[in-house]
């Protein structure tokens, strides 16, 4: 028996060691370099096409490259073709993570029984017995006479069958639990994931199958194995949701047949994942009477603007060391926005307890933010409410100036749309015609910004 052969690769980055150490030395990450099996000759000649699925190498210029499009086709849900770009394109493998219990396999179910109908379409389950599929599309209320199923964990296997049946579309659940039998490790080590995920991108590009990958998550979040599972895939999406939360938000972190960070919206009903039309008046159940600390933003998330109200609470702290926490933001931009703030807004919270939220789950990265945050905080600390008509927008540097945004003109717009009569913004955003029904005020300063809320 031939001595087999191991290297180390790191979780996270993908970066490969001789030997097993344990810091990586390019993520500079603990205690992520693991042990992988190298394939031998018979698997690694799987390799020989690369991810691109191509069996011959072939020089061309760029001239003679054919540019047509691949026509893509409609998944059923529209949240989900405007993450994916448009729509499924064949041939392409998309991954989709998410947490236990987030609803990765009752959307894909869902999407697979829609399909069903018009084309030919594979699921593969690797966790579930095929009567619990079964019984979970009996509980949907979904179509069941056109869907195939698999049971099966063998990719080789997967691929004959596959092969014989011809789909159009396939779902793989889950990954983590796939192998090939030349590896010998564990399915769900390193080397298993990777083999698989890298054996069915090349399978689903050659013989131009539509195929959906389920990936695990980690306890930080980020999607279990190696890196080079994300690398090797052609979009990337999380399906995120709070256990106590009947939303759902599938948000694209890598896609190569669209817009990156885009946003689609679910609800979790008793029939299945149903998708949300207008999630702003979700994030907008605000109550009939203003209160202190409550403002509302317009975020912009891939090519839609969403509004979110940001809400804070500033209160005497009964400890040395004031609190400072953030939901749904970054509490690091929190703390330095405390310190603009008194340092030119002369507002002083040394000794107050910040809390600062987005209501309904929503994570607000983006840092047009940042005067929605802090006129939010002035009002909870100074007690007195903000208007439920106005909307407020803007990036502050640590000079205390207000710096413009991208797509200012659009947001406006939209809150337009929904009822908000006056926004504050930065004064770069302001429009050059007026918006119907709206009145835009313009600063340039955070002291600007302080005595237009006053």
């Amino acid at each position: 028996m031939a001595k087999r052969k191991t290297a180390y690769v790191c979780s996270d980055c993908g970066a490969e060691y001789p030997r097993w150490q344990g810091q990586c030395g390019d993520c500079q990450a603990w205690n992520t370099v693991t042990e992988f099996v190298v394939a031998s000759n018979s698997a690694s000649g799987r390799q020989s096409g690369g991810y691109s699925g191509q069996t011959q190498a072939k020089v061309e210029t760029l001239e003679n490259i054919d540019l047509t499009a691949l026509p893509r086709f409609a998944s059923g849900f529209k949240e989900l073709d405007r993450v994916l770009g448009g729509g499924i394109v064949p041939g392409s493998a998309m991954l989709i993570g998410g947490s236990p219990g987030a609803g990765k396999s009752t959307m894909l179910l869902q999407v697979m029984c829609q399909m069903a109908v018009g084309k030919s379409a594979l699921y593969v389950t690797g966790e579930e017995s095929l009567q619990q599929v079964a019984m979970r599309a009996e509980r949907l209320g979904l179509e069941k006479d056109k869907l195939k199923l698999l049971a099966e964990t063998n990719v080789d296997t997967i691929c004959n069958l596959a092969l014989q049946h011809k789909p159009e579309l396939m779902v793989i659940d889950s990954i983590q639990v796939m192998q090939v039998a030349d590896v010998q490790s564990a399915p769900g080590s390193v080397s298993q994931v990777r083999e698989s995920a890298a054996y069915l991108t090349r399978f689903a590009k050659q013989n131009h199958i539509a195929m959906f990958l389920v990936g695990h998550v980690t306890k930080d979040g980020s999607l279990a194995g190696p890196k080079v599972l994300e690398h090797c895939i052609d979009c990337s999406m999380m399906l995120e949701g709070e256990s106590d939360s009947r939303y759902r938000t599938l948000r694209s972190q890598k896609n190569r047949f669209g817009a990156v960070n885009e946003l689609g919206v679910f609800a979790m009903t008793e029939k299945g994942l149903k998708e949300v039309n207008n999630p702003s008046a979700i994030f907008l159940s605000r109550g009939e009477e203003p209160s202190p600390g409550s403002v509302v933003m317009v975020t912009w998330e891939g090519t839609r603007a969403l509004l979110v109200e940001i809400q804070a609470l500033v209160d005497y702290s009964q400890t040395a060391n004031p609190r400072r926490i953030a939901v749904g933001l970054d509490q690091n931009r929190l703390s330095m926005l405390l310190a603009v703030m008194h340092r030119h807004g002369n507002v002083q919270m040394n000794d107050q307890d910040v809390f600062a939220n987005v209501v309904g789950g929503v994570k607000v990265t983006e840092t047009g933010a940042d005067l929605a945050v802090l006129l939010s905080m002035v009002s909870s600390f100074k007690n007195f409410a903000l208007s439920k008509e106005l909307i407020v927008f803007g990036e502050v540097g640590l000079a205390g100036e207000i710096r413009p945004i991208t797509n200012g003109i659009e947001r406006l717009i939209e809150a337009a749309k929904h009822g908000f009569k006056k926004a504050i913004v930065p004064y770069a955003n302001m429009p050059k015609q007026k918006i119907p029904n709206m009145q835009v005020i313009g600063v340039k300063r955070l002291t600007e910004a302080l005595e237009a809320i006053e």
